[in-house]
């Protein structure tokens, strides 16, 4: 019999019970060679298999039929293939190569950029990220792909749906630089500031040995968001003392334009930041943050009208483009009209004699809607900190994490540490 004939027949005999399977398990292993070496001659043998009964076996070959280089040609045909793989395939049986399920996921991203069509892979890739993980808390290699993918696609909402899960166990840190970075762009592009500067913020703190261009490239967005979304640049004395210190120490020297940038917004002179916008334009724009550049330029106009609210309780539209630099009344009414549609002042314009009245908030905060979020919220804090207690407890414990406490202190004392109270002695 040939080789990969009987191969076929072990791949169909052993996908069944969990003892069969790790025999195939072996057998994938030991034939790996030949199958990259009958790479070209391996796409009859996919049709022998069924993705869902032979998962493992199909992730084998599968893996040695795109292991190579490919033509646009040829990924038109690969890209259906290793889709309905993923679609198909037994999450139990890809769990046991999940570097292998990875690499195949990380060739189907390669391979729709290849074809210019991100929107191909972005449903794909989300199933494989779930089928990957063992809880939602866990972070896979493949969240910052599927991110990546939907923010050229300009998919946004779809990406919003991985976000919202708390990622507590993440297995490499270039995946959650990636994951917070794309996810940054995601909700920056949904303008959910808030949630873009939380993300952004992890990627600027996080632990890191070394600067990296990841954490250079979300700190100008940083910058760029606390000014759009607070009017002001946040961190902009020094960075917390949780960051590492080499971004403590060079992370700026990167983003010297943003810094600039941001000490011009402070003067609150509309002119002197858009002559300084004007004169960076090609740095901003190589960095592909002019998009966000003009927002901050826009924001400054909204921030200028909002002070105004502070001060009167009416105003005539010719007042407030005079005061914010306007180049006319009816640009001052679309100001105003979008910030009331964001949410940003509450106001009612007068058509008749253009005169604007500023009111105050009208949430009372005390509908059942509101309550509601309130309560959830609490219920979130609540869950968050009882998992933040047991990390805690994890780590008192960890002898690792405790012999180097121990060597990097004189006296190795437990009174030194927070070991619980049901480990005390």
């Amino acid at each position: 019999m040939d080789p990969m004939e009987a191969l076929v027949a072990q791949i169909q005999g052993l996908s069944s019970t969990p003892g069969d399977i790790a025999r195939l398990h072996i057998i994938l292993k030991q034939a790996e060679d030949s199958l990259r070496a009958e790479s070209t001659r391996l796409s009859p043998v996919l049709g022998q298999l069924a993705p869902s009964e032979h998962s493992l076996g199909f992730l084998y070959v599968l893996d040695a039929f795109t292991s190579g280089q490919i033509s646009k040609q040829q990924a038109e045909t690969s890209v259906p293939i290793i889709t309905g793989f993923i679609n198909a395939c037994n999450a139990e049986q890809i769990r046991l190569a999940p570097e292998k399920f990875v690499l195949v996921c990380k060739r189907l991203k390669d391979q729709v950029m290849m074809l210019e069509a991100p929107i191909r892979g972005i449903g794909p890739l989300l199933t494989a990220a779930r089928k990957l993980q063992l809880s939602t808390e866990h972070l896979t290699p493949l969240h910052s792909d599927f991110l990546m993918l939907c923010v050229l696609a300009k998919c946004y909402k779809t990406g919003l749906s991985i976000l919202e899960d708390d990622i507590f166990e993440v297995d490499q840190p270039r995946d959650l630089f990636l994951y917070c970075y794309y996810g940054g762009m995601i909700c920056i592009g949904l303008k959910r500031f808030q949630k873009a500067l939380d993300l952004l913020h992890n990627v600027v703190t996080a632990p890191m040995s070394t600067l990296n261009a990841i954490a250079v490239e979300a700190y100008k967005k940083y910058i760029l968001v606390s000014l759009i979304h607070h009017g002001q640049w946040q961190l902009s004395t020094s960075l917390p003392k949780y960051a590492s210190s080499v971004a403590q120490r060079s992370l700026k020297n990167f983003c010297q334009p943003y810094i600039e940038l941001a000490n011009s917004y402070g003067t609150e002179k509309i002119a002197e930041l858009e002559a300084y916008v004007q004169t960076n334009t090609e740095k901003f724009e190589n960095d592909n943050n002019l998009g966000l550049v003009k927002q901050v330029v826009l924001s400054m106009y909204k921030r200028n009208i909002q002070r105004l609210t502070q001060t009167y309780l009416t105003l005539s539209l010719q007042d407030i483009a005079n005061t914010v630099q306007l180049n006319s009344p009816k640009e001052a009414e679309m100001h105003v009209l979008q910030m009331i549609q964001d949410g940003e002042i509450y106001a009612t314009i007068n058509q008749r004699d253009g005169m604007v009245r500023f009111l105050e908030d009208p949430e009372q905060y005390k509908t059942c809607e509101m309550i509601e979020n309130i309560d959830s919220s609490i219920q979130r804090i609540m869950a968050l900190s009882r998992k933040l207690s047991a990390m805690d407890e994890q780590i008192s414990c960890d002898q690792l994490y405790l012999s180097k406490v121990g060597r990097e202190r004189q006296r190795y004392d437990f009174d030194d540490f927070d070991v619980p109270t049901k480990f005390n002695i």
